[in-house]
């Protein structure tokens, strides 16, 4: 028996109080973010030239994501239609559960979206708010970059908290058949914001460094440069919008699994024999628990942006020791919270005492989120040995630069992955050898390890707020006459930016790989594999496993070559200005700076169709070629190989980054010296594999889970071959069209 055959009980009394509990706790969520929001745009915003420069920033952004809401709406209806009709037959005597299913996805969809314009909207207007604090005060540049970034954290909290509970309010006991198609709303805009986003900051960035920097030997965000609007934009666009939407679908794709697990412990013997006729209230609170600790997670994370505060003394410290502080608090909090649910609420209905496994496997989530904090702190912050090991490499040129810094990214994602597989270790120790129970608990692992979601998303938006703020500061030219006091305050926030980005991608990056291995759970269950497994040595599964491992590679490479031929088109557009506007160099004539904004725009838009395709239609034409099993077997590919490229593409570019940053700051000759110049290549190389093909592949993994489940029950009905071949071919062709668009504006013209 699958969970979408489960009767669960009617929710009693005390469950639908803490339902409204959770309602509560998503409302407390949003109207904190929209305090914060307000409390930071009172902060003054300086000079008229800084909020010249800021709002152009702020017109480019939106113009980027009202074109990109565009291309996202046409894919959202056709699936939202396609989910009803896949489901209809499926549910026929409850009309409701089709069309509840259809619903969820469209609000999945538009709260992952709003969590990312609403984060980009106080973005785009508090760098310059941060650039101005920056002039006189290290504290309150801090403290507003941050709650700044706290106002996304919160917003995507409250919107997945919110849509979530008013499914359970409204579809009571079948809500986790209705929940399904909000986690995949959530993905699949996530995916598209991700390779959108992704592929317009890194093109704008890579063509502003390579011809301002190292044709031109101007600084950064120097305002002679074309693409420097861009650039900035892009910040926001992929930073702060893609990073919110993906972080929003892993903290509903997390609860959603462990919700479905949770349902699913009812159809296990294994389950009934222990808790008896007691088993189907035991299956309830497991189903409600996850909300919980959501919940608690609201009071954690705000506790905890709270924490974070800044000093001002004469030598500027290190931004990361109250980020680290904060973050701590907010971990604690969370564990007080969720061992205060277990000991109420999760009681062993035989002993009446609580059942303190559940609250020791969400804790071990947040020990993988202190030890990826650890890993990905320690291999990509400029204290640390592997970004000075790989600074001191750009002495010899970029070839050893990119050699050092790749190597070093190799590593840290063995040390992610074994972390990773101790957590699913811990979690089936903890339950015994039960295995409904253990895989439910390696989705409270995913729950615990973004607990403090809230937190996580302000610490990354935290990076494009102060990288902006710097850009600000040279385009507007507002450090003239202030001193170099000002210029190192922020460039000690852009540089711990870096790493704050790189924790939120490891975490995401973990996050993603629990939530498909819990999916992955449920796929076994509903595709009735649990009692054979999934035999690797039969020919149709070991196809099946080829072809995941490889997606994540083609898929990149989609991403990784939009970047380039972009970054090739904005560097001649910057190039062609600097010989044909006279005066550019000598300050006399301002560059057409939307020139190259209206060149990434269109060349994201363009691009961000074929990895969607793939991502959708490749799981679909493996599931009825090769059957359900096969389907497994590339799942299980796509989720090993996803999550090492992921690390390695997303650590690599972190390091190459702040090796820059460590050279900028003083290190090897500094600013315009050979060094420099060797770690600028570097930098450029990272970009698209730290901010756009590492990322997306999160939402990529979780996307394609959550397709197979969707799609199994129509793979166990075994069509005819008459109704299976058009449906592989339509997928071959749509994959052969992906491919076609990917190669389409090639450099050469081939």
């Amino acid at each position: 028996m699958s969970e979408s055959n489960v009767i669960l009980p009617a929710l009693r009394s005390i469950e639908m109080n803490l339902l409204w509990f959770v309602l509560a706790s998503a409302l407390v969520a949003l109207a904190y973010g929209m305090y914060i929001a307000w409390k930071v745009l009172k902060a003054p915003q300086g000079s008229k030239e800084m909020i010249e420069v800021a709002q152009a920033i702020q017109e480019g952004s939106s113009a980027y994501l009202s074109r990109q809401f565009k291309v996202m709406g046409i894919f959202i209806a056709l699936i939202t239609v396609l989910l009803y009709i896949i489901y209809a037959p499926l549910y026929p005597n409850n009309a409701l559960l089709p069309i509840g299913i259809s619903i969820a996805f469209l609000l999945g969809s538009f709260a992952s979206a709003g969590a990312g314009y609403v984060g980009m909207s106080l973005a785009v207007r508090a760098n310059v708010r941060v650039a101005n604090a920056a002039l006189t005060s290290f504290k309150n540049a801090l403290e507003i970059a941050f709650q700044a970034g706290s106002v996304s954290g919160m917003f995507t909290v409250g919107l997945g908290l919110l849509g979530a509970t008013i499914i359970f309010l409204i579809f009571r006991q079948d809500a986790m058949k209705v929940l399904i198609g909000f986690g995949f709303g959530g993905c699949l805009v996530a995916l598209f914001m991700r390779i959108g986003g992704g592929i317009y900051t890194k093109a704008a960035d890579v063509g502003a460094d390579l011809v301002g920097k190292v044709e031109k030997n101007i600084p950064e965000d120097d305002p002679r440069n074309a693409a420097v609007i861009a650039d900035n934009v892009g910040d926001n666009v992929g930073d702060c919008a893609g990073m919110a939407a993906d972080v929003f679908e892993s903290y509903e794709v997390t609860l959603v699994a462990a919700i479905i697990l949770g349902a699913a412990t009812l159809a296990d013997k294994g389950f009934q024999a222990i808790y008896g006729t007691a088993a189907a209230l035991m299956a309830l609170k497991l189903i409600i628990y996850p909300l919980l600790v959501r919940s608690v997670g609201v009071f954690a994370s705000i506790i905890g942006t709270l924490s974070v505060r800044g000093k001002d003394t004469e030598e500027i410290g290190d931004p990361m020791k109250p980020i680290n502080f904060g973050f701590w608090v907010a971990a604690i909090v969370s564990i007080i919270g969720f061992m205060t649910v277990n000991f109420f609420y999760l009681k062993d209905p035989k002993t009446g005492a609580p059942d303190w496994r559940f609250s020791l496997a969400t804790f071990v989530g947040i020990v993988l989120a202190v030890v990826i904090e650890q890993i990905t702190n320690y291999y990509t912050h400029t204290e640390h040995a592997p970004v000075k090991e790989t600074s001191y490499a750009s002495k010899s040129g970029p070839a050893t630069i990119i050699l050092t810094g790749f190597g070093l990214a190799q590593e840290s994602s063995v040390w992610s992955i074994l972390a990773i597989a101790a957590t699913i270790f811990a979690s089936y120790t903890i339950f015994g050898g039960n295995i409904a129970l253990s895989a439910y608990g390696v989705a409270l692992a995913g729950l615990g390890l973004l607990t403090t979601t809230g937190f996580i998303l302000a610490m990354d938006t935290f990076g494009p707020i102060s990288d902006n703020a710097n850009g600000i500061f040279e385009m507007s030219g507002a450090l003239k006459g202030k001193g170099s006091r000002a210029e190192m305050i922020v460039s000690r926030l852009d540089a711990v930016g870096n790493t704050t980005k790189a924790l939120t991608k490891g975490f995401a990056i973990a996050t993603a790989v629990i939530a498909a291995i819990a999916l992955f759970r449920s796929f076994i269950t509903e595709g009735g594999l649990v009692s054979t497994g999934i035999q690797i040595n039969e020919t149709n599964v070991f196809i099946g496993l080829l072809i995941g491992g490889a997606v994540p590679f083609l898929f990149s490479s989609f991403l990784i070559k939009a970047v380039s031929k972009a970054a090739f088109l904005v560097v001649e557009e910057v190039r062609r200005q600097f010989r044909e506007i006279p005066g550019i160099m000598e300050r006399k004539n301002k560059p057409e700076y939307f020139k190259c904004v209206d060149i990434v725009t269109t060349a994201a838009q363009k691009e961000l169709i074929g990895p969607a395709i793939l991502a959708i239609f490749t799981p679909v034409a493996v599931g009825f070629t090769f059957g359900i099993a096969a389907l497994g077997g590339y799942l299980v590919g796509s989720i090993l190989v996803g999550q090492l490229l992921a690390v390695l593409l997303a650590n690599s570019g972190a390091i190459w980054d702040n090796a820059k940053k460590a050279i900028e700051l003083g290190l090897h000759g500094g600013k315009g010296s050979e060094a420099h110049k060797a770690s600028v290549i570097g930098d450029t190389v990272g970009d698209p594999f730290k901010d756009t093909a590492g990322p997306a592949i999160n939402p990529l993994i979780k996307v394609m889970n959550l397709v197979a489940i969707i799609i199994t029950p129509l793979i166990l009905r075994d069509f005819p071959i008459g109704i299976k071949i058009p449906i592989v071919g339509i997928c071959l062709a749509l994959i052969v069209l992906a491919t076609w668009l990917n190669k389409r504006g090639s450099l050469t013209g081939e």
